[in-house]
């Protein structure tokens, strides 16, 4: 099985970056380099030569790095052939069902519109790794600025699927208020109070959310479960389609 250490790096407000790497080759990616300063310095700190800059979608706080880093390392720009012209610097663009290496570790590739309408996201699989950008948060995904609710449903259904051990790497730190919206939709979720339990002290003492564990939140996170009658009945929607449910946890999520 390969392997990916994977370094953390908080960056603008509330942006994570993220440097994996892959320790048989030595290669190592920068996910979403929002700004490179913090990037340099963290690979500096670790030893790490950066060999790629891998981008799940356009946004400035996702890409704002790519020119610098690449100017100081070199490394390639990969990000999704869906939106290339939005991409700065993109030299390799993917597209669902791609492949691509990192040393030993090889991700493959899923087109997760919503977001944003040229969304992709990495899953490293034999690394049990998925950079999910802005479409799956803990507890939560992103604010629908150029899909719809149909689409990002989709995508959502797409990680899903991946398996429960799966370490999930999101572009945010937004766990603290999408547990609060979660635990007012479902009071009586037991799975969603102990979860609320340790992101309020994970909070508190300053430590990020992140990586979550995919198999929880199949069981908490409602942005994952429209399609869960329990999840319907407590919006009120008993026996609405999926897609509509959806539609309303986003909604309320909004408002927040």
């Amino acid at each position: 099985m390969a392997k990916l250490e994977v370094e953390l790096i908080p960056a603008l407000s509330d942006n994570y970056i993220y440097l994996a790497h892959e320790p048989e080759s030595g290669e190592t990616a920068v996910i979403d380099p929002a700004e490179a300063k913090p990037v340099l310095d963290a690979a500096k700190a670790k030893g790490w030569t950066i060999t790629h800059i891998l981008n799940t979608h356009h946004h400035g706080d996702h890409t704002g790095g790519n020119k610098a880093v690449k100017d100081a390392t070199g490394a390639p720009i990969v990000g999704p052939s869906y939106d290339q012209a939005r991409i700065p610097g993109l030299d390799i663009a993917l597209s669902e069902g791609d492949t691509y290496s990192l040393g030993n570790a090889t991700a493959e590739v899923f087109f997760t519109p919503g977001h944003t309408r040229g969304h992709i996201s990495f899953w490293f699989k034999d690394a049990d790794v998925l950079f999910s950008g802005d479409t799956l948060f803990a507890l939560g995904c992103g604010r629908l600025f150029e899909g719809d609710a149909k689409q990002m449903w989709d995508s959502l259904q797409k990680l899903r699927r991946l398996p429960d051990s799966v370490q999930v790497y999101c572009g945010h730190e937004y766990t603290m208020t999408n547990v609060r919206c979660a635990t007012d939709i479902e009071p009586d979720n037991q799975d969603l109070r102990a979860y609320r339990q340790r992101v309020e002290e994970l909070r508190g003492a300053g430590k990020p959310t992140i990586p979550a564990d995919l198999g929880e939140e199949k069981r908490c996170s409602p942005f994952l479960r429209a399609d869960d009658p329990a999840l319907a009945q407590a919006l009120g929607m008993a026996g609405a389609d999926p897609v509509d449910v959806f539609a309303a946890v986003r909604e309320k999520r909004n408002g927040y």
